[in-house]
């Protein structure tokens, strides 16, 4: 870490880290999503109903909620190293799977397994954190995830243009086993390429596995209460896909999930007990303390700022079709601006958050995105076409560089864990998608983004109140029981 500041045009030392890790998260969003630009192929080989096209859609998102809290905690245990480079590895060959799928079964199971890919975003937020100080954390973190995010659009402006380039009935099934292909090669040139942490530094780990540490009673139950959303949200998934909606699943399948998820809930709560039962015997010892308010506040903060974005950018092509009465192409172009805005937007916040306080700043974007939901839900077809985009684009901006904020905070709460808190609050940004979408099946877009905004404000509100300023340091005990202390300041 001999590197003074952050130079985007060198690769050597942690600028090689965070260049590696941003393409491997970017690389992870270009398969996540890359059956999306090809959907049109994909129902036609298949004969694919609208339901079933929609339950592909569910299905892609629905393993990402778990993954995300299971890899965390993977990769806070074993390294970013390992678990970065085997998560490309063992998606490679789902992707090749769904690219040679035969039958709409396997093509929807192979798609559900793949959510799991969704989750290579938390590795990177540790592997940044052990590179970058404090006071360039935020900006690095930013990059990684604005410039890895954008693999999605990627994925919309390439794919189709390989599938017609391998051209045929199957070209789309070239296309994809391409992507595949892709993260298999990177899978071994990542490991080879990065390790854990600078030359001398320690990795910190979790003195247990299986469930976050906490730090007093009421961080226990906190936690406990945290965690029902997670499991809320697939029971959602599963409500939508169930008899009463979408009917791809009969009564006895639902009812089984829904039985199950209670279980893991139960399951889950014992594990956590047995990791703390010793906050309920004896006080934490000062130097190993942090607040769990700080990491609830945080997943908050990323289901209104992630939460909101996926949502918007799953309606906003159509959404801009039927408001000016635009061609299918001609929306999908201009709802691009939404996501566009990951290469800047990110790594602004990221930056305002090193540069003018994390509080502040994630307290200032959260306004402006509550501001700019609100706007866009006044938009309709007296606007200007010109003005419309604009305003989208604003509040998007608002929205990433709020995401930027979050987790240029996150690695500061607790550094042995911070694999686990990015996975919680990774987790919290597809809860936020998967309830505005659902919110969206019920009202009017004008409705929906009020809602957005609504809900931005009653974030903002705990942030305000209950978010502290990271100062100081925080403590981690070395392997030989000496104390490090990290500047989070």
């Amino acid at each position: 870490m001999s590197e003074s500041k952050l130079n985007l045009f060198s690769f050597s030392g942690k600028t090689r880290i965070l260049h590696l890790s941003w393409f491997a998260f970017f690389l992870t969003f270009v398969v996540w999503f890359s059956h999306a630009p090809l959907m049109a192929s994909i129902r036609e080989t298949f004969g694919l109903s609208d339901q079933e096209v929609k339950m592909l859609l569910i299905l892609n998102v629905a393993l990402t909620i778990p993954a995300r809290i299971i890899i965390g905690m993977l990769v806070d245990a074993f390294g970013p190293r390992r678990i970065f480079s085997m998560l490309l590895f063992v998606s490679s060959f789902l992707c090749f799977g769904f690219a040679f799928a035969d039958d709409f079964e396997t093509l929807a199971m192979i798609r559900f397994l793949l959510g799991f890919v969704g989750a290579g975003f938390v590795i990177g937020i540790r592997m940044i954190s052990e590179w970058f100080p404090a006071r360039e954390v935020g900006l690095a973190e930013g990059i990684y995830g604005g410039w890895g995010n954008f693999g999605s659009a990627a994925a919309a402006l390439t794919l189709p243009t390989l599938a017609l380039w391998y051209g045929g009935d199957d070209g789309w099934r070239y296309a994809v086993a391409t992507t595949g292909a892709m993260i298999l090669i990177y899978s071994v040139v990542y490991f080879f390429s990065v390790t854990d942490t600078p030359k001398g530094s320690t990795y910190f780990k979790p003195k247990k596995n299986g469930a976050m540490e906490i730090s007093s009673r009421g961080d226990f139950f906190l936690y406990l209460l945290m965690n029902i959303p997670l499991y809320a949200a697939l029971a959602l998934l599963t409500w939508k896909l169930g008899p009463s909606n979408l009917k791809m699943l009969g009564d006895a399948p639902a009812t089984m999930i829904y039985a199950s998820l209670i279980g893991l809930y139960i399951f889950q709560t014992i594990r956590i007990y047995q990791i703390n039962s010793h906050v309920f015997n004896a006080p934490v010892p000062e130097i190993e303390r942090y607040k769990f308010k700080q990491v609830a506040v945080l997943d908050l903060a990323y289901f209104v700022t992630f939460g909101s974005e996926l949502a918007v950018v799953s309606m906003l092509p159509l959404f801009f079709m039927d408001t000016f009465e635009l061609s299918i192409v001609q929306a999908g172009m201009l709802a691009s601006g939404y996501a566009f805005m990951n290469l800047v937007a990110r790594a602004s916040g990221g930056l305002a958050s090193d540069k003018i306080g994390r509080k502040k700043s994630l307290a200032i974007l959260i306004t402006g995105l509550s501001i700019g939901y609100f706007v866009m839900s006044q938009i309709d077809s007296s606007w200007p076409i010109t003005v419309a985009v604009l305003v989208t684009m604003g509040c998007s901006f608002f929205v990433q560089s709020g995401e930027g904020a979050v987790f240029a905070m996150v690695p500061l709460v607790k550094r042995r864990m911070t694999g686990q808190i990015a996975g919680m609050a990774g987790a919290y940004g597809n809860v936020g998608a998967v309830t505005f979408l659902t919110i969206l099946s019920f009202v009017s877009p004008s409705i929906f983004f009020m809602v957005i905004g609504g809900a931005a404000i009653v974030v903002l509100a705990a942030v305000l109140l209950f978010l502290d300023e990271p100062a100081g340091q925080m403590a981690e005990v070395m392997p030989d029981g000496t104390v490090q202390m990290i500047d989070v300041a």
